[in-house]
């Protein structure tokens, strides 16, 4: 059974009483085993497995628990467990509700938001700072979503910038217009599931018996008011303060620490037993993270003693020769690849170090930066078949029109708007059954005002006449979409091949034969060859060719992956919601890891090298000035050296020969120990 496996401190947590309790969990020190015992004690103790809600971090995270809880008590007793991120459990809760939602990944609907500012004028302006661009804009509102507390998105956007007090008129406008479309066609991103869970649990109580929740040093105060929204009888919360990582995501430090105090009768246990590193690793991450507050005291004990490898400091006089002589010690290493991981904290030392892996012929697969699931490409075809599911996605529609030359994503929502009027709310029929009857449907009825950055759109409409030597099928020719003044002949022509696509698509049900008719067809050719130029372009504006038969190689991989993922699914609907909700946690391919220290979190390797140490970098003194904190930097140093078992490089370098910048060593390697005078 999984409780005889424990040792007593982890015994002593998992059998605690029902009530407040918190156990802080080291790096390595078995908190998966404390929570699948925690687990077990409950179902040997009478609660019924659909009584327990299980939080984790990832969705992998939680599916790993419920198998060793399936080991012991069965498939069925473990998946009757409610299990997964706080995401995923508002999202299978609100559908057994028959809540009408359209799920989108966490970035996804920032093309939506981008369309509607763009339509915006900043008539007035601060000569001391300029507007937030959209991008920007609609990561600090998801940011304010999870992390403010009660104030208006104006009074929050004054508090971390006052000289942006001018713009906040128009910032709260697209916030309210975003809002009103997303509610119009049902869509919800990540912090749009939290609200709605939010606001459902206002009315609606679940009977759990003890919620559990790991990785609790991460939880933001959304979060931390979604767990309160369930009115736990019972809270069994792993973590530990020296991983919280996550501020810059809107994660409160603050919520462990407090938790003593917000729990009336909490009690907090500590597992002090590392089992992952040697104890000259262990030894150095401490030294390191005791430069930070003490929250709460551990004093961990090493229980391996069968490797005593101590870290290496590897220091190099130029940046790219870092690259490459660590990429020949990884060819020169027994340790397997998939048990090798290369740590770094800004993706531009992942692009230098990748680069001199492939010189080695070494394989390496990456994690963190871009996700899989956020690819062009990949976005791309996943859009084609959600249009499939729902025929009105405005989302979708944008993001795959935007992308014809001259469009962009105001243009591409003019084109959806008047589509959605010559459809009479049907998209699909104003694509292939217009009404003739209208003749203009980009007529606006917005009105203009200045104080809210709105103008008088477009009025003349401009003329079919140049599109008639294009091959258009009649049909698509006569549609008065055609009719937008910017629209260019090229436009038109990438507009017409997305019509043919759709038309075929229509005929299509299963997911995987859906995707090889999209990755074969024209309009995935053009983005094919748009894509990979792009990635190939140099500073000089010339086309790299080998780096563009890479890129097209690379997306080539990409699909073919994604088919390979649908073969598992007959269901559209549940083949694209399972890759919109696990998505982010892919990664490709085999060998190397390459990992940003975020992706990190939670997995251990053999052999482990922490790269580009050095002060600006790791800590990032410009992620620092924008609200981050060297205590945040020294606990991601933290991570990132914890993740070694056997063996621990650490790496920097003194001048960068391209971008011609010196550096200094980071200080982490000073509190290490490692360098001891100043040079």
């Amino acid at each position: 059974m999984p409780l005889s496996n424990l040792n007593k401190e982890q015994l002593e947590a998992a059998t605690c009483q029902p009530g407040y309790n918190l156990i802080i969990a080291s790096a390595g020190t078995g908190k998966t085993s404390t929570i699948v015992g925690r687990i077990a004690n409950l179902i040997n103790n009478g609660i019924q497995p659909d009584q327990i809600l299980l939080l984790t971090f990832t969705n992998k995270a939680a599916a790993e628990m419920v198998q060793r809880v399936a080991k012991y008590f069965g498939k069925d007793v473990a998946q009757s467990i409610m299990a997964g991120t706080f995401h995923s459990v508002s999202y299978k809760l609100l559908k057994k509700l028959d809540i009408n939602i359209t799920l989108k990944q966490p970035n996804e609907l920032k093309t939506l938001f981008k369309s509607l500012y763009e339509k915006r004028v900043f008539y007035n302006r601060d000569d001391e700072a300029n507007p937030y661009d959209g991008g920007y804009l609609y990561d600090m509102y998801s940011l304010f979503l999870n992390s403010n507390d009660g104030e208006s998105f104006a009074e929050w956007i004054i508090s971390k910038n006052a000289a942006h007090e001018i713009y906040t008129p128009i910032y709260e406008d697209v916030v309210l217009e975003f809002d009103d479309l997303k509610r119009k066609y049902g869509y919800v991103n990540f912090d749009d599931l939290l609200i709605l869970m939010l606001n459902t649990l206002k009315e609606k109580e679940f009977d759990f018996k003890e919620i559990l929740v790991d990785e609790y040093q991460d939880t933001n105060p959304l979060q931390g008011r979604l767990l309160d929204g369930f009115k736990p009888k019972s809270l069994f919360c792993v973590g530990d303060y020296d991983q919280s990582i996550y501020a810059f995501n809107g994660s409160d430090i603050g919520i462990i620490s407090t938790f003593s105090r917000r729990y009336k009768s909490a009690n907090v246990y500590t597992l002090r037993k590392n089992y992952r590193s040697s104890k000259p690793i262990l030894d150095l991450a401490t030294k390191v993270i005791e430069h930070n507050e003490r929250i709460y005291e551990k004093n961990l004990e090493v229980m391996r003693t069968d490797v005593d490898i101590k870290p290496k400091l590897l220091a190099f006089n130029e940046l790219f020769g870092q690259y490459e002589y660590i990429s020949r010690l990884i060819s020169q290493s027994s340790t397997p690849h998939n048990e090798i991981a290369i740590i770094f904290r800004n993706n531009s030392s992942a692009d230098g170090i990748e680069v001199n892996l492939r010189e080695f012929s070494i394989p390496a697969k990456r994690k963190g930066g871009m996700s899989f699931f956020d690819a062009v490409e990949i976005k791309f075809v996943l859009d084609i078949l959600m249009m499939q599911l729902s025929h009105n996605d405005m989302m979708a529609f944008i993001h795959i029109i935007e992308y014809g030359k001259g469009i962009g994503k105001a243009i591409a929502k003019d084109i959806f708007d008047a589509l959605i009027k010559l459809g009479h709310g049907k998209l699909f029929d104003g694509l292939f059954n217009p009404d003739e009857k209208i003749k203009n449907p980009y007529e606006s009825s917005k009105v203009k005002n200045i104080q809210l950055g709105l103008f008088d759109d477009f009025i003349e409409l401009g003329s079919l006449s140049k599109f008639k030597d294009c091959g258009f099928e009649e049909n698509f020719l006569s549609n008065p979409i055609l009719k937008h003044p910017k629209l260019s002949v090229e436009g038109a022509t990438y507009l017409y091949d997305f019509y043919k696509l759709i038309k075929e698509q229509r005929r299509i049900k299963i997911p995987s034969t859906k995707i090889e008719n999209i990755i074969k067809s024209p309009l995935f050719e053009r983005i094919k060859e748009k894509v990979s130029t792009k990635r190939a372009t140099q500073k000089d504006g010339s086309i790299n060719e080998e780096l563009k038969s890479n890129s097209i190689s690379k997306i080539n991989r990409k699909t073919v992956l994604l088919k390979r993922l649908s073969t598992h699914y007959s269901d559209l609907s549940k083949f694209i919601n399972s890759m919109v909700l696990g998505g982010s946690e892919m990664s490709e391919g085999d060998g190397v890891n390459l990992l940003s220290v975020h992706a990190s979190k939670g997995l251990e390797f053999k052999e482990v090298y922490v790269i580009d140490l050095m002060d600006g970098r790791f800590p990032n003194r410009k992620l620092m000035s924008k609200g981050g904190s060297l205590e945040e930097e020294r606990r991601l140093f933290y991570v990132a050296a914890t993740r070694a078992k056997d063996i621990l490089y650490l790496s920097f370098a003194k001048y960068d020969r391209i971008k011609k910048i010196d550096f200094i060593h980071s200080p982490f390697l000073k509190e290490a120990g490692l360098i001891r005078k100043e040079e």
